[in-house]
């Protein structure tokens, strides 16, 4: 028999997250994104609660669940505050989770602990001016001298890079070349724990967002900032490909966070559909606007059964690459279509900034970009069927 009810344990935990992002997260969220400010007191409270060490063992500090507990909280983060969920995401799948994959004891003696309690925060920089999708034209460099890797180089778009909280980054560098079974060369690209404070180190002016304002976001430039050999993460020479690894797990993060903003507008329109009145009766009461909400329910409830699919996999040890792809896709492209019409329903209310509905609508579009853009998800899925 096929089950798709969550376990006692996911619910308790799903309606203890929901709970928490109505009463303390919403309350504030419009603030922050008008501000464009950290929400330090609500992620203080976030890691008191553990949300940030979900996924860790206890022996590191964490709470010893999975994957797909913190697809959970995410997702009930996302209804309300995307900017506060992608802080929570971008900690974990990206700042904690490579150290935690990868790292040496000793790495994850130092680092973890504080990262799966939330007090400190990690980024992980990827992308570059002439490197984004194409994540293997990376030029940032990485060179050694005397027992220290000297890197030089520059980031873009590294969230979580830049807080008072902030204890490192983990980038992509070329640390040399390396022969192809054809003779040729291509790049090495190894990954490197800059820890923050280091000379030549600095995260740049935050960028000024359509979203997700509340979301610390920053370039970063190195220049011969110096760094101990022993900071190489994983093996040298396997940093894209470890990369890669985290993004496939990262990528239902962020569709547990788009399918989120997606039921997030469909609750909205439901209560503002009950409530506005026009010619005489309460909008929800029209067959236009019944038919647009339960187009909007039908798409988020595809986007979380097919992020339970692919977080299924991944917990059975089962190949799930393409059906996190696929996950990410339906998500983002459900919390952006949902977006607009919730807009729709909402009127002339829905284009208000301070409104709920208006900051999905500019907070959605990036889940169609962050993390692997729309179209690398069809070109993924595309290829598993031997296209």
């Amino acid at each position: 028999m096929v089950d798709f009810q969550l376990a006692d344990e996911y619910r308790e935990l799903s309606d203890t997250v929901r709970e928490f992002a109505d009463e303390v997260v919403a309350p504030v969220s419009a603030k922050h994104d008008e501000e464009h400010s950290f929400p330090y007191e609500v992620i203080a409270q976030m890691g008191e609660m553990g949300l940030f060490g979900l996924p860790f063992p206890e022996e590191h500090g964490g709470m010893g669940g999975d994957f797909f507990a913190l697809a959970l909280a995410l997702e009930q983060l996302g209804r309300v505050d995307q900017s506060v969920a992608i802080t929570l995401e971008a900690a974990v799948s990206l700042g904690a989770m490579p150290i935690y994959r990868f790292g040496t004891d000793e790495q994850k003696e130092r680092w973890l602990p504080v990262l799966a309690a939330g007090k400190a925060l990690a980024g992980f920089g990827l992308t570059e001016p002439e490197a984004g999708s194409d994540a293997g034209g990376t030029k940032t460099t990485a060179r050694l001298d005397s027992g220290h890797w000297v890197v030089n180089g520059s980031k873009e778009f590294i969230t979580n890079s830049g807080t008072d909280i902030t204890a490192f980054v983990t980038i992509t560098a070329v640390t040399g070349t390396e022969k192809r079974p054809d003779g040729t060369e291509r790049k090495e690209i190894s990954t490197i724990i800059v820890p923050r404070g280091t000379p030549g180190f600095r995260a740049e002016k935050a960028y000024s967002k359509v979203g997700w304002n509340a979301s610390d976001t920053h370039p970063l430039s190195f220049k011969d900032a110096r760094v101990p050999e022993e900071n190489l993460l994983g093996t040298r020479g396997r940093g894209y490909a470890n990369f890669l690894s985290v993004l496939d797990e990262g990528r239902i993060a962020i569709a547990a966070l788009g399918t989120g903003a997606a039921q997030g507008c469909v609750d909205l329109s439901v209560k503002y559909a009950k409530e506005r009145r026009a010619f005489g009766s309460a909008i929800g009461t029209y067959q236009g606007i019944q038919f647009k909400i339960a187009r909007m329910q039908a798409r988020a409830h595809t986007a979380r059964l097919a992020y339970y699919d692919a977080a299924a996999r991944m917990l059975a040890g089962k190949p799930f690459k393409t059906q996190a792809a696929i996950a990410k896709l339906v998500a983002g492209e459900a919390a952006m279509d949902n977006a607009r019409d919730a807009t729709q329903v909402f009127g002339g209310y829905g284009f208000i900034n301070e409104s709920t509905v208006a900051r999905h609508y500019r907070d959605s579009k990036i889940l169609e970009i962050g993390e692997g853009t729309t179209e690398v998800q069809l070109m993924l899925i595309a290829r598993e069927l031997g296209l």
